[in-house]
Order: structure tokens, then sequence, then C-alpha cells
């Protein structure tokens, strides 16, 4: 068991990291990714997101396996009773039994989010490859350098942040420090907006997501300096000639 772990773990940490935190108007997903076609983070349900890090196509079974719970589930009964705990509660099962039963474990973390109607109804559940539950309290990293990330969030979180602030926030926890940013092309960002109609989940690409980085890496006015104090005429050198040849007009240009 572990031998299990420790190869679990090994395989998870190098991955990159995943930031999941709270805003104002919801919940936030943010993860380096070069990767166009192979998604870290996507919608489950009306109100429920999914993000996770390790082996793609480990935690793309586990994504697929939710989405067919839920539809099966809203068809079923309601759409309301399709929860981010009964989905947690699904994978955590799926997870533990695969660690205790299978010769090898899932390289996989996953996040299980769900917004509410207010800040009070959001939710973020953080699953582990031996199938432990967190639940995580306005922001959760996984993969990668966890542990740094984790403490650079909280450092800088805040509650009823703005999406721009939550971002600024995300991407300094994911970035070593004196590091680099990754560019635009290489970020996956997403959210869970409860001001949305229905379907509260959002992908920000392109020129949407260049405004919103554009708030958040504007420079504050550089400070005017203070004038110069003007020397005395004690202080004032008396003036001298021009060092090397004096120009008459006969160099070239």
């Amino acid at each position: 068991m572990r031998d299990k772990a420790d190869y679990a773990r090994k395989g998870i940490a190098r991955g990159r990291s995943v930031v999941v935190l709270q805003y104002v108007d919801g919940i936030l997903f943010v993860a380096p990714n070069p990767s166009r076609a192979l998604h870290k983070i996507s919608e489950i349900y009306d109100r429920i997101g999914f993000a996770a890090v390790g082996r793609y196509n480990e935690f793309e079974e586990l994504r697929l396996g939710g989405i067919r719970y839920a539809d099966i589930n809203g068809y079923t009964y309601d759409r309301s009773d399709v929860t981010g705990r009964g989905l947690a509660n699904l994978y955590a099962s799926n997870l533990g039994r695969i660690f205790t039963e299978s010769i090898k474990s899932l390289e996989v973390e996953v996040v299980v989010a769900e917004v509410g109607e207010t800040k009070d109804g959001d939710a973020i559940y953080r699953l582990t490859f031996d199938g432990s539950v967190f639940d995580e309290h306005g922001f959760a990293a996984m993969g990668g350098q966890a542990d740094a990330v984790s403490t650079r969030l909280k450092e800088r979180y805040r509650e009823s942040m703005s999406l721009a602030d939550a971002l600024e926030v995300a991407l300094t926890a994911l970035t070593e420090p004196g590091g680099e940013r990754p560019p635009v092309a290489q970020l996956e960002v997403a959210v869970l907006d409860r001001n949305r109609e229905h379907r509260k989940f959002l992908r920000l690409t392109g020129a949407r997501l260049e405004r919103l980085l554009a708030q958040t890496t504007t420079p504050p006015p550089a400070a005017t300096p203070p004038p110069a104090a003007k020397p005395s005429s004690e202080d004032t050198p008396p003036p001298t000639g021009p060092e090397g040849d004096v120009d008459d007009g006969s160099a070239p240009l």
C-alpha cells in the first residue's frame, strides 16, 4: 500500500499545478496547460465544474463517468438533485476501491466545485488518489509543487475578490518567485459564474482572457520624483570648455 501511494504521489507531482479559488461571483479555475486539445478543466453539469492533474487518460475516464452519473440522475429525478457532494462521494468510492483492489493506483488528483446561489452555497471538494475527500474553503491547489502553491495562495487570498484580482492571486501562486508567468496561449482558465443563466460554466479564452489579464498586469503609475534643489552660486563650479577637439562644423554626420 505504501509503495502504491508513493508511486501515485510521484506521478501527480510531475504534473503542473492547478488552482481553484472563490471570487465574489463564483469559482475560478486556473491551470498552465500548453495543450489545446487535452483539458484539465471541464464542465460536469449545470453548476458543477471539474479540474484534475495527473495522467490524462485516467482522469478523463473519471470525468466521463461523472457526466454519465449527472445526466442519469438529472433525467431520472430532477436537475437540482445533482450536487457536487454526490459527485465527490462517487469519485471517492471509485478511487478508494481502485487503490485497495488494483495492483496500480490511479495517478490523479481531482477537484469537484459547485457554485451556489450565494457565496455561502459554494463548495470545493478535493479528492486524492486513495479516495480521501477534503472540503476546502476559499481555495485549493493540487499537482506539481502543491504545498508551495498553497502557501502562496494562503498569503494572498482574501474573500470577495473581483475576478481580475482572483486571477492575479492564482497566477502569482502558480509562478515560482522570480520566474516568468506562462503566456496566454498556455493558460487554461474557466469560471463557474453564479450570475449566468442555467449553465454556470464558462471558459475564458482569446481576447476576453487577454483583457482580464491586462487588468491584472497594468503597472501602477510611477511616482513623480521631487524637484532637485537648485544649487547655490557658491556650490556652482566655474564653467569649463568642452573636452577634446572643438566641432567647427566640418565633420561628417
